[in-house]
């Protein structure tokens, strides 16, 4: 494999790494309250973190969609709120290390980026709840930098249905099918990461430019309703969009669906969230595995997943969507991101051309925003929308 990794090191001096869903603000919110003196990214933060420039440099990341998640447990201006604190974070972070970060909005400005030797940073807010049922907070969030928004995340929103709650509107209603509308005029891409399979394929019928999905991986090869069916994974050619492999133990293994299951109840029944990844939050975690040893996945079962995702989608439609800093647990050699090399590693060995690896690193997400733009561009005598959640689902 080392022969392997050094030509997987080659391949993404040329053609990086553009990761769609990075959860490093939130973290920095747990952990440091976002001091970042507190919690410097400029140093290795290896055992805090699964982020740092070090690392990310290591990793061969040249751009990196920074999601400004909030939970579904906030909700209306309090999740406003919330989510202008994550973009807050964003821009200190940039401007903190303008040598190894710098700002993209558009896809021209990936390219510039890569070209300057730096970091590509765009921010995606994860979850329609950020907006609280607002078009134009969606176009101030657009204002901000925020290129694409997730639909739901794991609770539904009003207007659309999530994977993880029971049915609500049966996928979305018709201001769900306006916010999407209203994204296609902004330039902002769509994200289907956490929607219901319905939410899935109403936006798909609705979207007039490529959506994405920022962090999902295969139903097929694991059965987690966080995953991607084949049936929308062949919609992907017609669309043009991408969808982005997450590492998720619990979303590409699937001994370790059930394992993650009883690990998310033992964190609730100690009083944390299931998501929390504070150092108390890992105590509760870590003595929960070393009763019950955990499963785990490695780089050869991300591959797994995007050598089945190809067959059904086509290369010209995936892209890589870690999740570091949003999970407790990784795979076996993709630890941090600067395992990135290990899975191209593993492509390589099963036989992936350098054409194949360029697109599933960088010219497939760069190409997908480049798409969105130019839809953008064709709308541009659309007046923006001044419906409303209530005049259009009562």
């Amino acid at each position: 494999m080392t022969g392997h990794v050094e030509q997987a090191r080659e391949l993404l001096a040329a053609h990086p790494v553009v990761d769609g869903h990075n959860d490093l603000p939130w973290a920095l919110r747990e952990h440091a309250g976002y001091d970042l003196d507190r919690l410097d990214v400029a140093a290795d933060q290896t055992g805090r973190l699964h982020t740092d420039i070090p690392r990310l440099r290591a990793g061969g990341v040249g751009a990196q969609f920074w999601s400004v998640y909030v939970r579904t447990g906030m909700s209306g201006d309090d999740a406003v709120s919330a989510t202008l604190e994550q973009i807050d974070c964003v821009d200190r972070l940039l401007a903190r290390h303008p040598a190894d970060l710098a700002l993209a909005l558009t896809a021209d400005d990936m390219e510039a980026a890569r070209a300057s030797g730096r970091i590509a940073s765009l921010k995606g807010a994860e979850g329609g709840h950020s907006i609280n049922n607002s078009l134009a907070t969606l176009r101030a969030l657009y204002a901000l930098g925020v290129r694409y928004m997730t639909l739901t995340h794991n609770d539904n929103v009003p207007w659309a249905d999530s994977a993880t709650d029971a049915p609500g509107v049966g996928g979305l209603s018709a201001f769900g099918r306006e916010v999407v509308r209203e994204m296609n005029r902004l330039g902002m891409l769509v994200d289907l990461s956490h929607v219901a399979d319905t939410t899935m394929r109403d936006a798909l019928a609705t979207s007039e430019a490529p959506v994405m999905f920022s962090h999902s991986s295969s139903r097929a090869v694991c059965d987690h309703p966080r995953n991607i069916p084949d049936d929308v994974l062949a919609l992907l050619p017609g669309n043009g969009g991408v969808a982005m492999v997450t590492f998720v133990p619990k979303f590409v293994l699937p001994a370790a669906v059930e394992w993650t299951r009883r690990a998310d109840e033992n964190m609730r029944a100690h009083g944390f969230h299931h998501l929390d990844t504070t150092p108390e939050a890992m105590q509760v975690h870590t003595a929960f595995e070393a009763a019950h040893p955990r499963p785990v996945a490695t780089a050869a079962t991300v591959a797994d997943h995007l050598d089945h995702m190809r067959e059904v989608a086509g290369v010209d439609h995936l892209g890589i969507g870690g999740d570091f800093d949003g999970t407790a647990f990784t795979p076996a050699g993709l630890d941090d991101v600067s395992g990135y090399p290990n899975l191209i590693a593993e492509l390589l060995r099963r036989g992936w051309s350098r054409t194949d690896l360029a697109k599933l690193t960088w010219q497939n997400a760069v190409r997908t925003l480049r798409d969105a733009e130019a839809v953008s561009r064709s709308l541009s005598s659309r007046a923006p929308s001044t419906a409303t959640l209530a005049s259009l689902d009562g």
